[in-house]
């Protein structure tokens, strides 16, 4: 009987788990999760925190029995070592574990910063559900709180704290809010919008050290010091991949895996946040840390993980970087290759009274990447122009004109909508 083990149960292992099941009734699957709760959406926790839902609102499966009743065995322990040759895993409960196909889909966890007080009483990261407790005891109406990092995530907490009611500032190293996300002139306009929502913004600041007391006393790099009764870390995740060390399975800045989801090691398969796929808008292998990607890596994962040797079920069709979102009330968007490509053109329309922005970056005739602030009604056509590689022909020029035509531009070359008049009627609708 094949036994198929899957480290980590965020939503890419309960997914490939589900899958695996689906098609192969009477397969042995493990599924090995370190923390205590049943499995859950970290995407959740926000909502959490605004109070929206309850704990077992953020269970990915609201069964208590769910994972029994198909068979899946939960495991609560963390991966210590891989052995590929021995097709062994070592957990930290002592246990030792073999395997026919492995899932790697332990996610991400988040960056320490380097900061003297790091560890102090009141400085948490918003990663787990432990996390969520410890900061909605202190992040009461009123509370004084200072959160390190202004990007995707970040921006994310930012809304659930702001909701709480909570006196804000943030601290951001880069030049700008979602620095990855966004240019100088998007990240500008993000934070004057924060700013007149009433959070104090520091961007082009690091915290220098944070002494402990009550409250405690944060020194910021412009050499203002600022009184906190709670200190959140959101300077970013990095792949939870530390236990792979010399197991013969390929890791660059996460697991590399091809077409199949495939490590290096034959049967050893990789999905989610701690994977590295090919992305095909960049032509180049990167992490794409965004629930809809990890929860297609699972299935693709999955159904080659069945075929145990043979020929692979399901290729990837390719994986783009897609941000959307929403900071406090103002949406953004990132698509693809925001920054541009060598040799491309790029158009850009700023609207400050109104709070738009719209950045459209081509390679020949495909839009390969863009990024906008408050333009929502293009949201969905920029996703499927840059997604889709679509040739725009002559309405390359066209948006290089008026970047606003994007609509009538998609109808056109991918609907075969009737040109400018059609199109313009659509808009109208």
């Amino acid at each position: 009987m094949t036994h198929h083990l899957i480290l980590g149960a965020g939503p890419a292992g309960v997914i490939a788990a589900e899958t695996l099941r689906k098609h192969a009734p009477a397969d042995t699957i493990t599924l090995v999760g370190d923390e205590p709760e049943p499995p859950y959406s970290r995407m959740a926790i926000p909502y959490l925190l605004m109070g929206r839902i309850a704990e077992p609102g953020t269970y990915l499966r609201k069964s208590a029995t769910h994972y029994t009743d198909l068979g899946i065995k939960l495991v609560r322990a963390r991966a210590k070592q891989v052995d590929a040759q021995a097709h062994t895993v070592l957990l930290d409960n002592g246990q030792s574990l073999s395997f026919d196909t492995l899932l790697i889909a332990t996610g991400s966890r988040p960056a320490r910063a380097p900061i003297p007080g790091i560890d102090t009483a009141a400085v948490h990261p918003c990663w787990t559900l432990e996390d969520a407790r410890a900061i909605m005891a202190l992040a009461t109406k009123g509370a004084r709180v200072l959160q390190m990092g202004a990007g995707f995530i970040g921006c994310i907490i930012m809304e659930a704290l702001a909701a709480r009611g909570v006196h804000l500032s943030v601290v951001e190293m880069g030049d700008r809010m979602v620095p990855r996300m966004m240019g100088p002139t998007a990240g500008g306009m993000i934070r004057d919008w924060c700013e007149s929502k009433g959070v104090e913004v520091f961007t082009g600041t690091k915290v220098e050290s944070i002494e402990p007391g009550s409250p405690l006393s944060v020194r910021l790099s412009n050499g203002r010091h600022v009184a906190a009764d709670l200190v959140i870390s959101a300077t970013g995740v990095k792949p939870a991949i530390a236990f792979l060390e010399n197991s013969g399975v390929l890791c660059l800045q996460g697991v590399l895996t091809d077409e199949h989801l495939q490590t290096n090691v034959a049967g050893i398969f990789a999905a989610g946040d701690c994977a590295e796929a090919f992305d095909k808008v960049s032509g180049k292998t990167i992490i794409s840390a965004i629930q809809p990607n990890a929860a297609e890596q699972a299935r693709v994962a999955a159904l080659n993980m069945l075929a145990h040797g043979g020929t692979p079920r399901a290729a990837l069709k390719g994986v783009t970087q897609i941000n959307v979102l929403d900071t406090l009330g103002l949406i953004s968007t990132s698509f693809g290759n925001w920054e541009g490509v060598a040799g491309g053109e790029h158009v850009e329309l700023t609207d400050r009274a109104q709070g738009r922005h719209l950045s459209l970056q081509f390679k020949g005739d495909v839009l390969v990447g863009c990024n906008s602030v408050g333009w929502t009604e293009h949201v969905g056509v920029m996703r499927g122009l840059v997604e889709g590689q679509v040739p725009l022909g002559p309405w390359k020029d066209a948006l290089l004109r008026d970047p606003t035509q994007l609509m009538p531009a998609y109808l056109a070359s991918v609907q075969g909508a009737g040109g400018w008049s059609g199109a313009q009627d659509e808009r109208r609708r």
